[in-house]
């Protein structure tokens, strides 16, 4: 399997981050760590082996970065809506060096997917929702969708509600839910096993379901069985599962 890694910063200055590629070509997919998470989590736990054989046919090639979350999600010493202040770097990072990367390597009018689980779900979710003119499919397992449940603390904003997917999904109307909904699709996957109700991650993803339908947003909602926990098993057969549909 061809892979390599770069090192990635925003033009002009600003936070770098490494990116890990898999595969020689095929549809790209942009994979976001889990909580704290780096670029090379998703081979460290057996996610690109489980999807191997996709890989090297040149049916996907992943791109995997790393997260900001220490600095942003997970700094809980800061109230939620600095937190969600400070995620703007990486959505900086994310637009604006690694799309770029991606469509230099891939082409310019490739659609990229973006995937992740656990907190990687939400970006994967929310990055989509802001972005689908470059992101068109998002595939989230084991999200949790509303940041005001992750130890969160202060009054909140707008950069908090702009990035909650669990707010501002309920109230799109107009042309921009017309065009998300010629545009965008989502799958959401979660076990209904041991950790996916703690991290509030089922309750999530049945509520993230349930916005979706009633805004007419094409959706899959993939709820497995109560023995699929919140693990990177679980995940490694569920992403198995469903990406050769998707490339």
């Amino acid at each position: 399997m061809r892979h390599y890694s770069v090192e990635l910063a925003v033009p002009g200055g600003g936070r770098s981050g490494t990116v890990a590629v898999y595969g020689h070509w095929g549809r790209p997919v942009l994979v976001f760590p889990t909580e704290g998470g780096d670029a090379w989590e998703f081979a460290r736990n057996g996610m690109i082996g489980a999807v191997e054989g996709l890989v090297d046919a040149g049916r996907v090639k992943l791109y995997c970065v790393d997260s900001f979350d220490a600095e942003t999600w997970s700094a809980h010493h800061l109230p939620l809506e600095e937190r969600a202040w400070r995620h703007a770097a990486y959505e900086t990072w994310v637009l604006d060096a690694v799309v770029p990367h991606i469509r230099a390597d891939t082409g310019e009018g490739a659609d990229i997917v973006t995937a992740g689980c656990s907190l990687g779900a939400f970006h994967a979710l929310n990055f989509a929702f802001k972005r689908a003119d470059l992101f068109p499919l998002a595939l989230s397992f084991s999200g949790n969708y509303d940041p005001a449940t992750w130890k969160s603390w202060g009054e909140r904003g707008d950069a908090v509600y702009f990035n909650s997917p669990a707010d501002y999904v309920a109230n799109l109307h107009g042309d921009h839910l017309a065009w998300l909904r010629q545009r965008l699709s989502v799958l959401l996957v979660c076990g209904q096993g041991r950790w996916e109700d703690t991290t509030g991650a089922l309750e999530s993803t049945r509520r993230m379901g349930g916005l979706l339908a009633a805004k007419g947003i094409r959706h899959e909602l993939d709820l497995w069985g109560p023995d699929v926990p919140h693990d990177w098993e679980s995940w490694r057969r569920q992403l198995a599962h469903h990406l050769p549909r998707f490339s």
